[in-house]
Parts: structure tokens; C-alpha cells; sequence
């Protein structure tokens, strides 16, 4: 889109002391516009996540994030943005569960997409998906919270940019309350229907307890049977997709105030975030002998904890961006401070960079998302100038950023077109001019 690209061409003019730097911002900004994006009629857009031809819900959502400045400016931009929260919000009422979605009621799913990358391998040696609802227009069905967060935020971030209210008709109502159903329901997992059940894959492909999860008890917050990386959950109450829910439905509850003029829908929704806020200071704090009070990543709800952080977002690191809290806040600051710590079995230092990896790539990968969300919640410049160098300096010569390289050698990486760690990069490099870093 023109002005998509006259806005990079505006902002490598500002970046032209750094020429590599500048090439990088070059490539990345416009990425998931000219890669990823299909306008499919009014006011409907599909975004794939880039190398798998599937819209997940969160990918998409962060992949348009740093265009929203230019939609404000920008009616072209501003309508393929609004097609694409119509397109979730559709997505979501079609099935409140699933992770990612097809363009067209196709069936196509994962396994599917297996089968014809790879003809020749042997019929087992497939994955195959068992789970309680099956639709056509569903990739995957790994409930993830976030899944159900990202829409609304965009939604309410695209409204607060643009003024546009055209987004908030009867389908988003409708699919809201479908999100407040489900956060509901997995507040007590046990009633709930819901499973996942995935064969001839990694243990992290699959719940435990034939497709349920590991048990939980009933804490206040809303269960998640995956993280954000897609990976299983340890223990089913997710801290960081829980503080993301939060936040979420805050926003929810100013959309149905001032759109809607229904309070009742904006209290149900103000009261559900009360719970879970509630149920994460009281069971996702945790008394650490080195950090002191800090956030844990997962909990069962009955004293067992999973210590790590995932380069993934929502993360422990990302908390200050979700907007659960501010970068200065003491339980964050001591949080932060174990996730960018050997301390983190996740985090990995080497002689190429230092960062937080996942558990969804190799071991002593680290991963350009994580490198990008720290200096977005960095409150140092210094310390923004420095990952700002290692994000240039790991791109193994290809002009874009990856899913995860290996600490001392950036040419071994996973991802060469991952539109989401584009996207991100390109909105720290936003923040570091907005805050004269550059």
C-alpha cells in the first residue's frame, strides 16, 4: 500500500546513520503488507502467519499492530485493518477453541498441510486431531487465551488510533460474549468439554489426561491448554495469558460502556477480570530466594509452579506491554529480572547474543521476538541500544528477522518468513525513534 510505504520510506530517512539498521527497517516494516495480507471483498482481510498458508488469531493481530499509526492517516490502511478484525471476530463466533483458521471452509488442518508437504512419508508417521467440535474452517483447535485477547485488543487499540467505530457492530457483540463464555467455562476446567488429543507428534503437541490437561483447581483465573508458542501447558493457569485476559476484558468493558450503552454486559465483564486478577496475586506470586516476590509463568492452582519464561508473547516479560502494569512495578522489575537470568532455563547467552528461547525451538536458540519485546519494555536506553545492535547483527545476512538462531552462530535459524518477529522489530525501532534512543 502507498502509504505504507511512504511512511518506511519517511522513517529510513531518519535511520540513515545506520545503514544496516536502515536496510533492515526497510525489509521488515512492510512485510506483512506485501507478504501476508489478502483483501478478499469489503472490509475483509486474511493474514497468513507468512511459510504456513493459516491465520492464526494472535499472529495476525500482531502483525498489523505497527500500521495502526499510519491507518489513523489512511483510509486504505485503516479499511484492510478493520477487515481483518471483522474476519477474527467471524472466526471466533465459528469457534471460540481453535488457534488458527482457513481462508475458506477448505478442512484443511495441520495434519492435513503435512500430508501434502511431505507425499512420500509413511500414513503413520502423520499427526491426527481429536477434539470435541470439528469445522471446516478451522486449522488448528489448540485453545490458547491469547487467541481470544489479541482481537479485542486490536479492536480497541484500532478504535483509540483511528475513532473508527464501524468494527463494533453485531457480530463483535456476539463474539465477545462468546469470549466471555469461554473465560468463564475454563475458570472450572473440569466442566468443561473442551479437549485436545493430537497422536504420532512431540509430547508438547498434545494434552496430558487424554486431551484435558493436567489437573487444576479452581482459582479464579481461566485455564489455557496451550501457550502462546502453541506448545502444551504444564499446569493449566497460565500467568501472562491470564494478565493479557485481564486487560482485555477492561477494554471489553469501556467498548460495551461507550458503544453499546450496555453496562450490564460492561460489569459482567469488569467482574470476570476482578477474578482472575485476584486469583493471579494470589496464586501466581511466588516467594523466589534470589529475586524475591515474582510472577511464575504456569500454576495448577495447588502449589505447583512452572519456573521459566517463553520467548512467546503474552510472556513474563511482555507484562508491561500487555498493560497489566508498569515497567517500574516492584513484582515486574524482580520478575524481569529472573527471566533475563541464567536462572531461566529459557534464557541463553552466547558469544553471538543473549536472549530468552522457547522451548518450541532448540536448545541455545534465541529468539528475535524476545530480543524485540525486552527493548520494548526496557526503560534504559542503554540497554535499547544494545539489543538494538544484536537484533542487526543476527539476521545471518538475509534482511529479516527469524523465529530462533543459535546463540553463537545467527546462520543457524528456524523461520526465514516469520511476518509476526518483522513486525515487532519494526515497532521497537518506532519506540526508539519516538524516544530519541536513536
Amino acid at each position: 500500500m502507498k502509504a505504507i510505504d511512504l511512511e518506511m520510506k519517511r522513517i529510513a530517512e531518519k535511520l540513515s546513520a545506520n545503514e544496516k539498521l536502515q536496510k533492515l527497517f526497510v525489509n521488515c516494516y512492510p512485510n506483512t503488507m506485501d507478504t501476508t495480507v489478502k483483501t478478499l471483498g469489503d472490509k475483509d482481510t486474511f493474514v497468513i502467519t507468512g511459510d504456513i498458508p493459516a491465520m492464526w488469531l494472535r499472529d495476525s493481530t500482531a502483525q498489523v499492530r505497527h500500521y495502526l499509526p499510519v491507518a489513523k492517516k489512511d483510509e486504505e490502511v485503516a479499511d484492510c485493518i478493520e477487515g481483518l478484525i471483522r474476519r477474527q471476530f467471524k472466526c471466533i463466533e465459528i469457534d471460540p477453541y481453535a488457534n488458527a483458521f482457513n481462508m475458506e471452509a477448505n478442512g484443511r488442518t495441520w495434519p492435513k498441510y503435512a500430508r501434502e508437504l511431505f507425499p512420500n512419508r509413511s500414513e503413520d508417521a502423520f499427526e491426527v486431531d481429536d477434539t470435541d467440535f470439528v469445522s471446516p474452517w478451522v486449522w488448528e483447535r489448540k485453545y490458547e487465551i491469547d487467541s481470544l485477547c489479541y482481537p479485542v485488543q486490536l479492536a480497541y487499540l484500532f478504535w483509540k488510533e483511528t475513532g473508527r467505530t464501524a468494527q463494533f457492530d453485531e457480530q463483535y457483540k456476539k463474539s465477545t460474549e462468546r469470549i466471555l463464555e469461554t473465560f468463564r467455562r475454563e475458570q472450572n476446567h473440569s466442566a468443561s468439554p473442551y479437549y485436545f488429543h493430537r497422536t504420532h507428534c512431540p509430547e508438547t503437541d498434545t494434552l496430558s489426561n487424554e486431551g484435558h490437561g493436567a489437573p487444576v483447581a479452581v482459582t479464579g483465573m481461566t485455564w489455557s491448554g496451550f501457550r502462546p508458542s502453541d506448545d502444551a501447558c504444564v499446569y493449566g493457569y497460565l500467568i501472562p495469558s491470564n494478565m493479557f485476559a485481564v486487560v482485555t476484558l477492561g477494554y471489553t468493558a469501556e467498548i460495551m460502556r461507550e458503544i453499546y450503552k450496555d453496562e450490564a454486559f460492561a460489569q459482567r465483564a469488569e467482574a470476570l477480570a476482578a477474578e482472575i486478577r485476584a486469583g493471579i496475586e494470589k496464586y501466581g506470586v511466588v516467594e523466589h530466594p534470589k529475586f524475591g516476590r515474582m510472577y511464575v509463568y504456569e500454576t495448577d492452582g495447588m502449589g505447583h509452579y512452572t519456573y521459566m519464561d517463553d520467548a512467546n508473547v503474552p510472556s513474563l516479560l511482555s507484562i508491561p506491554y500487555l498493560g497489566y502494569c508498569s515497567a517500574d512495578d516492584e513484582i515486574y522489575r524482580n520478575t524481569r529480572a529472573y527471566v533475563l537470568s541464567s536462572e531461566n532455563p529459557f534464557y541463553f547467552e552466547g558469544t553471538a547474543a543473549k536472549g530468552i528461547g522457547s522451548p518450541h525451538t532448540p536448545k541455545n536458540f534465541i529468539w528475535h521476538i524476545a530480543l524485540s519485546m525486552q527493548g520494548l519494555t526496557s526503560t534504559d536506553p542503554e540497554e535499547c541500544r544494545a539489543l538494538l545492535d544484536m537484533l542487526t547483527t543476527t539476521d545471518a545476512g538475509t534482511g529479516f528477522m527469524h523465529e530462533g538462531f543459535h546463540k553463537d552462530d545467527p546462520a543457524k535459524f528456524t523461520r526465514p518468513w516469520f511476518a509476526w518477529s518483522n513486525s515487532l522489530f519494526s515497532e521497537f525501532v518506532l519506540k526508539c525513534l519516538d524516544e530519541g534512543i536513536l
